[in-house]
């Protein structure tokens, strides 16, 4: 490598074979732009901007620059130890800011260099816990590493953040206060880092990938989209009663949208309109608001698809990004501008799953983890929001709870069946969960006893003895004095046992569904 040879981070191999460098100092400064435009929105804009700096220190190396050179490999940049050079760089960036802001700042420098350390080191493996980020630290090979690339880029010369990011901004930990505050904001900034790299890598490496991020509609004009759809489709829909109770739903779905941005309950049952009329809300509260995207989580794929057809027909096919895994095998409704967005929800309209919110939330991969600063200024719908996990409810409300306090975010519990998530006197006590406090939910609906009596169209009659279960010949006799009926059972062998008592009685139009 010639002596004078700028520093690069990255080549691309144009159409004609030849090589085009991306130099380094313009890759750490355009990443820490976009870091620093990502965490400002969460009041951590210093943060961001100081972990951009330094995440590809390590590059400076002679090594590191010898090596991507003479392989003219475009994956070069990707750190993992190989057999003859190692290809490592994001300690020392972590070790440098340990160092540089113990030396600016004492003691309070000390707590700033461990979190930009933290972000650094894994933006390429994924999140360390610190048991281990210590012992990266501490390592030979990381000093050697930092070493070589002061020795490379003398200290005097290394890019150094404006000011000192402001320690107020770290959550602080109170008795009493949601858990997990500080993690959460850790996730944020790691987030913001992660994606503002990939961002920077990939519009020099694929510059048609950088222009398919861009085009989407804003909020504005998905709410116009949707105004124009729900008059025109009002036109088309006969008056009765059920409709009118539809679109006094959504009435008063617009009407609370001018209400403060918090936790929200939609109660609705079924045949209200209410994945329209949520979504009139959504759009309505985003555009008084100034919330950036929508983002619909929904438990099973089937109901997903369902409703990113609704919301396509509505608003139209580019700006509506379905992301779970059949819509990954599903060449009709994915394509590279959806494929790009499902990497970090920079979509104004995502339909997910449980799975994908939460395990994201929660997550360490920095695949996983780069979509987590496009929830804040969000609103987040969960729709049949009864189904959330059981088995970790409670971090997941902590994550919510968290999510609309200190990111931004309005949050919408939409279902027919409201699950008991606003109390903590509804909780077991023996568990000690932590809920929603009462007096910070609204429900969008004035009067839900009332909404389901006009939409009753269903009687139940419990059994007297839920202890005692009657035999077939019973069941069998209660059937047969109706026209139609749909009997639910347990287990094969009752379908089978009931089919043949009802067949013996009468078999025309008589069907046997199993398995």
């Amino acid at each position: 490598m010639p002596d004078n040879a700028p520093p690069i981070a990255h080549l691309r191999k144009r159409t004609d074979g030849s090589v085009e460098q991306h130099l380094l100092e313009a890759h750490l400064l355009d990443v820490a732009r976009k870091s620093r435009e990502f965490t400002a929105a969460f009041g951590s804009g210093g943060w961001g901007h100081a972990a951009g700096l330094w995440h590809d220190l390590g590059k400076y190396r002679q090594g590191f620059q010898r090596y991507i050179r003479e392989t003219n490999d475009p994956d070069a940049h990707v750190e993992s130890p190989i057999a003859s050079v190692a290809k490592t760089h994001s300690g020392a960036g972590a070790l440098h800011a340990i160092e540089y802001f113990e030396n600016a700042a004492g003691a309070q420098g000390q707590i700033i260099g461990r979190v930009i350390a933290y972000l650094i080191a894994g933006h390429h493996a994924g999140l360390y816990d610190g048991q281990d980020l210590a012992a990266r630290l501490a390592s030979d090979a990381t000093r050697i590493e930092r070493d070589e690339a002061i020795a490379a880029k003398p200290a005097a010369s290394i890019l150094a953040p404006e000011a000192l990011p402001d320690v107020a901004a770290i959550p602080a930990e109170t008795p009493g206060s949601v858990p997990g505050r500080f993690a959460l904001w850790l996730r944020m900034l790691f987030s913001s880092l992660v994606d503002a790299d990939f961002l920077d890598t990939e519009a020099f490496m694929d510059q048609g990938k950088e222009s398919a991020r861009t085009g989407f509609a804003t909020p504005v004009q998905l709410l116009d989209r949707f105004d124009t759809f729900m008059t025109r489709f009002g036109a088309g829909v006969a008056p009765s009663p059920v409709n009118r109770l539809r679109a006094d739903i959504l009435q008063q779905c617009r009407d609370k949208s001018a209400y403060s941005p918090g936790v929200f309950t939609l109660t609705v049952p079924t045949g209200g309109g209410k994945t329209l009329a949520s979504l009139g809300f959504a759009l309505t509260h985003a555009v008084a608001h100034d919330k950036h995207r929508v983002i619909y989580a929904i438990p099973y794929t089937s109901i997903i698809e369902q409703t990113a057809e609704i919301f396509r027909s509505v608003l139209g096919e580019a700006d509506v990004v379905e992301h779970h895994s059949n819509a990954e095998l599903d060449d009709a409704r994915e394509n590279a501008r959806s494929r790009l967005a499902c990497e970090n929800w920079d979509a104004p309209i995502v339909v997910t799953t449980n799975v994908q919110l939460f395990e994201s939330l929660f997550a360490t991969r920095t695949s996983r983890c780069r979509k987590l600063h496009n929830l804040v200024g969000s609103v987040i719908v969960l729709d049949e929001a009864q189904l959330l996990p059981v088995d970790f409810l409670q971090p997941v409300l902590d994550v919510l709870r968290l999510l609309v306090d200190d990111y931004g975010v309005t949050l919408v519990l939409c279902t027919a069946t409201q699950p008991a998530l606003t109390s903590t006197q509804r909780f077991d006590p023996r568990k000690g969960l932590r809920g929603f406090d009462l007096g910070c939910v609204t429900e969008i609906v004035d009067d839900v006893p009332a909404l389901y009596a006009a939409l009753d169209r269903v009687q139940v009659h419990r059994p007297i003895d839920l202890d005692r279960a009657d035999d077939w010949p019973t069941i069998t006799d209660r059937i047969i004095q109706h026209d139609a009926v749909l009997t639910i059972v347990n287990r094969r062998q009752d379908a089978r046992d009931l089919y043949a008592q009802l067949r013996a009685h009468d078999d025309r139009g008589l069907y046997h569904l199993s398995a």
